[in-house]
């Protein structure tokens, strides 16, 4: 245990750690609940992946821009007006769902508005972690820990929000995510960050931009990973979306039993977040990138095929597991072989290849799920996933060749 929380032991990051697992759980409430209403308020599969596209769509507009402002922002001042933002959203949809006169056009344009501030948010938060860390042999460990905080989250707040949806309403959960977000304000505000010196020569925007593409898929490693999860990102990630459908048509369930089908994936991933927060190393994440990916499809088409409960559960287990092994390590890999005037620009691309591209995923699965069914759209989204794993493991040992100077420029391995 020692050695999974050591990254507990950087002041700033604890604060950050604390903070952001209070705000996290009422963010996954607000999402299990926003889900909910909206198959309430429309039982449309196509209507639960418009909504999801509209709230990720401005991530995969903004964020390479976000990036080049990340590189040249105040990454702990930007964070808090963020946060703030986040908050003032969740309050505005509280309003209106506990005054009754909530309707779809409200959803979509407060979707658009989280979405606008995820995109400069994602980047700056995952840029900022390398700032919040003083020894940075155990960025690894942040990151996996960071990964591990969120699944947590994900554990208890589908669960909370499941009960609290069939005992009081969905306007509860998004009254209780906005007070969440003071805890994380508040860490934001105690911390002390040491002054880092940012760029005095600052270019054109679009040169930044040019500069950090070129960078970021100029480097076949750097490339192959964001292609992953970009490709992940469309056909897998999704299936989120299609869960309210399995919760009551396929499971006969309520509300409650889409919260414990969300926190069984959170099991699954926090447990993911812990196998790699153990890791001592970076070395190895390549195929720890292969073998997750893998595991997220294989289980996904096992899941798309069952109709009990409790074995649905237990597969869920693994698809959170497969998912969030496979989002940390890359994570990791990306942040470990980035120069640090790069980091944010890199972490954009990030955001926009794991968020941004999903609301077309989402798009697109509604709209199948309402042509042939939400199972048969999963097991093919499954099977294109085992796919990509396959793939990616083939390439692995060129990239290798590749990544391994760099370990070595960095200290990482001699």
């Amino acid at each position: 245990m020692k050695n999974i929380l050591r990254s507990l032991n950087h002041r700033n990051y604890r604060l950050f750690f604390s903070g952001q697992l209070v705000s996290l759980i009422g963010t996954w409430m607000q999402q299990v609940a926003m889900s909910w209403l909206v198959y309430h308020l429309t039982s449309s599969a196509f209507m639960l992946g418009l909504i999801t596209f509209f709230s990720q769509i401005p991530i995969f507009l903004l964020s390479p821009f976000a990036g080049v402002f990340t590189d040249r922002w105040n990454k702990h001042k930007a964070l808090i007006i963020t946060q703030t933002f986040s908050m003032i959203q969740a309050f505005i949809i509280a309003i209106l769902t506990l005054t009754g006169i909530v309707q779809v056009w409200h959803i979509i344009v407060l979707s658009l508005m989280i979405g606008f501030i995820n995109a400069f948010d994602m980047p700056i938060r995952q840029a900022f972690v390398i700032e919040m860390i003083e020894d940075r042999k155990d960025l690894g460990n942040a990151i996996a820990l960071n990964s591990s905080m969120v699944n947590g989250a994900r554990l208890f707040g589908p669960a909370i929000a499941g009960i609290l949806v069939s005992a009081v309403g969905e306007g509860m959960c998004f009254l209780i995510n906005g007070i969440s977000f003071i805890a994380v304000i508040v860490a934001l505000f105690f911390m002390r960050i040491k002054k880092v010196q940012i760029k005095i020569e600052i270019k054109n925007i679009f040169l930044d931009l040019k500069e950090g593409f070129k960078y970021s898929f100029g480097f076949a490693a750097i490339r192959d990973v964001l292609i992953l999860i970009a490709v992940i990102s469309l056909i897998g990630m999704p299936y989120t979306v299609l869960m309210p459908i399995f919760a009551k048509d396929i499971l006969k369930g309520g509300s409650d039993v889409l919260g414990f089908l969300m926190a069984s994936t959170g099991v699954g991933a926090l447990i993911g977040g812990i196998f790699l927060a153990n890791k001592k190393s970076v070395t190895g994440l390549g195929k720890i990138m292969a073998m997750s990916t893998a595991i997220f499809g294989i289980t996904l088409v096992i899941f798309s095929l069952s109709k009990i409960l409790w074995f649905s559960i237990i597969i869920l287990l693994f698809v959170g597991f497969g998912m969030i092994t496979l989002i940390a390590s890359t994570n990791t890999f990306l942040q470990t072989i980035t120069d640090d005037e790069m980091r944010g620009r890199v972490m954009g691309y990030f955001t926009m290849a794991f968020i941004g591209i999903s609301p077309f995923g989402s798009l697109i699965s509604g709209g199948v799920a309402d042509a042939i069914g939400a199972p048969y759209t999963l097991m093919i989204s499954g099977i294109i996933v085992v796919i990509c794993s396959i793939i990616f493991y083939i390439r692995l040992p060129f990239l290798r060749k590749l990544v391994r100077p760099v370990y070595i420029k960095k200290g990482i391995i001699s």
